[in-house]
């Protein structure tokens, strides 16, 4: 259950990072509510989750999960840069998370 909890705050994680962008392009209200809940509940599940799993671990994969997702969302959502190099660098970041969790 941890481990599920652990990918849900990721992917809340992602959505926090997104509705930032969004906030700064429109201002709108309900942006700025879906930010404080992505995160919220990003933050919720991370701490469920550390109740099992070694904080590193869990730290380390939240933040990949994190990372890694924003990166997709920009290139996908607006239009950053998809270049080979940085679609690498992405993957380098989740293999390192499927690592983790093989070990760990």
């Amino acid at each position: 259950m941890a481990w599920i909890s652990l990918i849900v705050a990721g992917l809340c994680e992602m959505t926090g990072v997104a509705m930032i962008n969004k906030w700064n392009n429109d201002h709108k209200w309900h942006s700025l509510v879906f930010l404080v809940v992505g995160f919220g509940v990003s933050f919720l599940c991370l701490t469920f989750a550390m109740e099992t799993l070694p904080m590193g671990t869990a730290y380390a994969i939240w933040t990949g999960i994190g990372a890694a997702g924003g990166a997709v969302l920009g290139m996908v959502l607006y239009g950053e840069s998809t270049d080979w190099k940085r679609i690498f660098f992405i993957a380098l970041i989740l293999s390192s998370a499927i690592g983790l969790k093989l070990i760990g």
